[in-house]
């Protein structure tokens, strides 16, 4: 019992560690509401690459921020925060709120469906979906993982991102493909693998990471 307590103080320390510097706050901050592309993230932050990737690594190494290769682009990475590993070091602060959250994937026909469901389930705030190349139909998969997970899903048919976004829509792409076509101003990033022509499990996984990502986005909003 005295080595696993040993452990997990050891553990927390290095964790605590890994958040003490300015930069690496910085880091986790952005990190909080979306993932990104080292390269992205170091220019938003105006710091120089190789001092970005030394507290980078820091974060990986305390089990902060994870990394894994782009579904579009695969010689890009994303950085992506393991929020349980923070989840007893403190709340985040909240967001201003958006008019509506528009939610976009490649083809409008899975994971921005889903994510567009889930948030009505938890928020006021307004939320819509739609495709930088829109599928002619929603994926039998996200309809039958839709009903698993008792979730509402409206079955209607994909839109084109630029029939449906407006100025004042806070804009989420929840897979890497979308958020590697030109950008839009403001736009937050999850990095979701395409469950399409993998199966239920697939789905499922998406729905889960889904879910916890609107819950904790919607929690930060002010109201």
């Amino acid at each position: 019992m005295e080595v696993e307590r040993q452990a997990e103080l050891e553990r927390r320390a290095k964790i605590h560690a890994a958040l003490g510097d300015p930069v690496r706050l910085r880091i986790v901050d952005s990190l909080q509401i979306s993932d990104a592309s080292p390269t992205e993230l170091a220019g938003m932050l105006n710091v120089p690459s190789n001092l970005f990737a030394h507290h980078v690594q820091a974060l990986v190494s305390a089990g902060v921020v994870s990394r894994h290769h782009s579904e579009g682009d695969g010689r890009r990475t994303y950085l992506h925060l393991e929020q349980d590993t923070l989840e007893s070091l403190g709340t985040a602060s909240p967001v201003a709120v958006p008019r509506r959250v528009l939610f976009v994937c490649t083809g409008n026909s899975a994971r921005s469906h889903l994510a567009a469901a889930l948030w009505r389930q938890v928020s006021p705030i307004p939320a819509a979906s739609a495709g930088t190349h829109p599928a002619d139909r929603i994926n039998p998969g996200t309809v039958d993982a839709a009903a698993r997970h008792h979730l509402d899903l409206p079955i209607i048919e994909p839109a084109r991102m630029d029939d449906v976004l407006d100025p004042e829509d806070l804009v989420i792409t929840v897979c890497d493909r979308a958020h590697e076509t030109p950008k839009v101003r403001g736009e937050l990033h999850w990095s979701i693998p395409d469950p399409v022509d993998k199966g239920p499990e697939a789905f499922d996984a998406a729905y889960l990471e889904l879910e916890r990502r609107v819950r904790a986005l919607a929690s930060r909003f002010d109201s």
